[in-house]
């Protein structure tokens, strides 16, 4: 048996997909066989979400834990330095190396070979400047802690979701090495499926806390999700792993801010 209900039930790829989205210890992390790793995070790749949502129940329990003793503004900020410290500021990462290439590119060529420059420029730190700003700005205005925490975990499902359809909708740039090669061409609507499905109580909670945001959320990410997706093909012909982080940021922040309007 070989369906992807067999594969969930494999610890390993659960693991990996948490190793490689955090930095967060696992077992067997150190001493993991490096060959088995496309097929392991090809299986944990339905596990995203959930593994958005915990990152975001972490970075909701700093937010409330400073709260009771900072201003709210810098607690909010306080949160969001230990989420990068827990993933490694991965998308951080990746958006930085998003706006650089997509904004000083102006060939296919260009485009991709600044994606593998680890130099930062000044498109990419003005993105990322602005990337964190718009989410912090969001919790503040959501101005309840509470329900600020609650939009960590939401947004932090949101996010990783945003990748799975991006890799189900964008095919990987071709000859390229990276996450979206190994991986972009077995992420499919059925392993979309599979991580709603992992994610269905944080999504069923969002619900019932805001319906309306989170329809509205929903409909503003396949709004981008259309434009991006025929930027990229047009840019790059495809997608890449820095390309799938970014969206993955943009989720954050959509998500994000409609909770902040709709509160």
């Amino acid at each position: 048996m070989s369906t992807a209900w067999h594969d969930a039930r494999f610890p390993r790829a659960f693991f990996t997909a948490v190793q490689f989205l955090t930095r967060l210890p696992v077992p067997g992390g150190k001493t993991r066989d490096l060959s088995t790793f496309p097929e392991d995070i090809q299986r944990g790749l339905q596990f995203f979400p959930i593994i958005g949502a915990a990152v975001g129940v972490i970075s909701a329990a700093a937010l409330l834990l400073f709260d009771s003793w900072l201003p709210f503004g810098v607690a909010v900020l306080c949160a969001l330095a230990i989420e990068a410290r827990v993933t490694g500021a991965f998308h951080e990462d990746a958006v930085a190396d998003f706006c650089d290439a997509f904004g000083g590119g102006w060939t296919r060529e260009d485009v991709l070979r600044i994606l593998k420059d680890s130099c930062v420029g000044s498109y990419g730190a003005l993105g990322l400047i602005f990337a964190v700003g718009f989410r912090a700005a969001g919790l503040i205005a959501i101005a309840d802690p509470w329900k600020a925490a609650m939009a960590l975990v939401i947004s932090g499902a949101m996010g990783r979701l945003v990748i799975l359809a991006v890799m189900a909708l964008v095919p990987p740039v071709p000859a390229r090495d990276g996450l979206a090669k190994d991986v972009g061409q077995v992420a499919d609507w059925k392993t979309f499926g599979l991580c709603l499905f992992w994610s269905a109580p944080t999504l069923s909670i969002a619900l019932l806390n805001d319906w309306r945001a989170m329809i509205l959320a929903v409909m503003a990410i396949a709004v981008f999700l259309v434009w991006y997706r025929a930027y990229l093909i047009r840019r790059i012909g495809g997608v890449t792993g820095d390309c799938l982080g970014f969206a993955a940021y943009v989720g954050f922040i959509v998500t994000t801010l409609v909770l902040a309007r709709e509160g």
